[in-house]
């Protein structure tokens, strides 16, 4: 079962019965805050189809050398750290609502800097700045989303937040299939800027407007998103102004939920799940694919689903169970795609001549028909132990904010 918040952690209004009215709306704002999470999905998906289009590009238009695809992809990681750090200050200061809005502008820039883009230099400010972006929102997203929804639904909201993620990197993919990379920025473009539409129609959040002791807007919003203040009241508010001082990792029960905690996000990115990401097309080009974009796709199909799945499951399997399993799927896939790399690599003939929808005959095949989808098989299960990893990932970090005070948006 998924772990209950101690009582300090609580959402700062709360039903003292099973009574009172809800509203829809609550969802309406949950997908605003959302579209923040597709928009950082489409980010990290839209290097892959737009790298093996750039390498191809002809004077005037930038192309991209083997140096500068490395950095085109890489780049939006240090975006992201600085974002991480800026929307941490950002969203207990500005408030989960302008933090939103104003992560909208990296977004929308970096994107028009991409589409603009003379130069390879312009290419790499653009991707450092949806990177930024990608910081502020997967930060303030989930806080946002959690503290607006009411307790039957706060875990089924929170759930869509990397749902939205992998999401964002299938609509990548599948536009890339048939936009050019200039085309392919502007679409990026589009989720958040209809994210900054919603989200400026939208309330603050209740908690936050709480620990600003602005009461009144504080109930307003509560009967925009939950349609009644009738039946709630506040509770004690200590609790939301206790820090975190590192002289509580002295104690057991903080340090060592902590050190797994860290230890599986480490090992979690060290596992290759963003390069996969980032290089899905260019990977598979190398592989001599006929169709890598096709390619690609099928691994965004089977990431999504395999997110889902990990959301419905998670609770009946069990955590540990969950872990274990994808760690052993990731390494028995990325052992198989190794070994196809091995075997094609010296070979004559290879998947490069090989149409994935060939159909199934009862013909002799050729070697190369079996061996690319091994290549497309063992990437999917990657992905797939990897959606599941995460997933498991993110619930795992909620035994650590059990122990210590830390902001309670970091899980629903």
């Amino acid at each position: 079962m998924t772990p209950e918040f101690p009582e300090d952690s609580q959402p700062l209004l709360r039903p003292l019965g099973e009574s009172a009215p809800r509203s829809r709306r609550v969802f309406l704002a949950a997908f605003a805050a959302a579209l923040g999470p597709l928009s950082f999905g489409f980010v990290l998906g839209y290097s892959s189809p737009a790298i093996p289009s750039l390498r191809r590009a002809a004077p005037p238009a930038p192309r991209l050398d083997k140096d500068a695809t490395s950095w085109f992809g890489a780049i939006v990681t240090l975006g992201a750290a600085a974002g991480g750090l800026l929307g941490g200050w950002l969203v207990d200061r500005a408030g989960r609502k302008l933090s939103l809005l104003l992560c909208t502008v990296p977004f929308v820039a970096g994107f028009a800097v991409i589409t603009a883009a003379q130069n390879v230099w312009m290419l790499l400010g653009g991707r450092l700045l949806t990177g930024l972006a990608c910081g502020v929102a997967s930060l303030v997203a989930p806080v946002y989303i959690s503290e607006i929804a009411y307790p039957e639904v706060r875990g089924l909201l929170g759930s869509c937040v990397q749902l939205m993620v992998v999401t964002g990197i299938l609509m990548a993919y599948l536009a890339g299939w048939v936009l050019e990379w200039r085309w392919l920025a502007v679409l990026g473009s589009a989720p958040p800027s209809f994210m900054l539409l919603l989200m400026g129609c939208m309330p603050e959040t209740p908690r936050f407007l709480l620990t600003q002791h602005k009461h009144q807007e504080a109930v307003a919003a509560m009967r925009f998103l939950w349609g009644s203040e009738q039946g709630w009241e506040e509770p004690l508010v200590g609790a939301e102004h206790q820090g975190f001082h590192p002289a509580q990792l002295q104690r057991p029960g903080v340090y060592k939920p902590f050190v797994i905690g860290v230890s599986l996000m480490v090992f979690q990115q060290l596992s290759g799940i963003n390069a996969i990401m980032f290089y899905a097309e260019t990977i598979f080009e190398e592989a001599k694919f006929k169709d890598s974009s096709l390619a690609s796709v099928i691994v965004g199909v089977i990431q999504v689903l395999f997110t889902a799945v990990a959301a419905l499951v998670m609770d009946r399997a069990g955590r540990r169970v969950l872990l274990t399993l994808s760690g052993v799927v990731m390494v028995f896939s990325t052992s198989a795609f190794g070994t196809y790399f091995k075997l094609t690599q010296d070979g004559p003939s290879n998947s490069s001549h090989v149409d994935l929808l060939a159909p199934v005959s009862m013909e002799p095949a050729d070697a190369s028909v079996g061996l690319a989808w091994l290549a497309v098989g063992s990437v999917c299960l990657f992905i797939a132990g990897g959606a599941q990893a995460l997933r498991c990932l993110l619930a795992c970090l909620c035994l650590l904010h059990l122990q210590c005070p830390f902001h309670s948006g970091l899980c629903p």
